[in-house]
């Protein structure tokens, strides 16, 4: 009898774990595929931008930290051409600038981002 009792409070722990596990990620947005950014003529490789890695941190992402400020997503239809993103302009602050060299880690390691 015990041991059938042991075993009723272990499936009722799990499906109460999954079900909270399951409203968790209900709650988070959907996050979009990987963007490949366009390449400058100096650039040492592509860059491809991933949502998952920058939000991923987050226990509920924030999508106003970037949008529609630094990347807007509602002025250009999705197949629009992109200019690339300099180096210059990066260290100016400004795309991946904003954050990167300030706030996250910095442009040390090209392959950090260029593959």
């Amino acid at each position: 009898m015990r041991s059938h009792l042991r075993t009723l409070r272990a499936v009722v722990l799990v499906a109460a774990v999954l079900m909270a596990a399951s409203a968790v990620a209900q709650s988070l947005p959907r996050l979009p595929a990987d963007i490949v950014l366009p390449q400058s003529g100096d650039s040492p490789g592509k860059v491809t931008f991933s949502h998952a890695n920058h939000v991923g941190f987050q226990a509920k992402p924030d999508c106003t930290a970037c949008h529609p400020k630094l990347a807007p997503i509602l002025k250009a239809p999705k197949d629009a051409k992109r200019a690339p993103i300099t180096h210059q302009a990066m260290l100016k602050g400004q795309a991946c600038g904003a954050c990167h060299g300030k706030t996250a880690h910095g442009f040390d390691d090209c392959t950090t981002c260029h593959k």
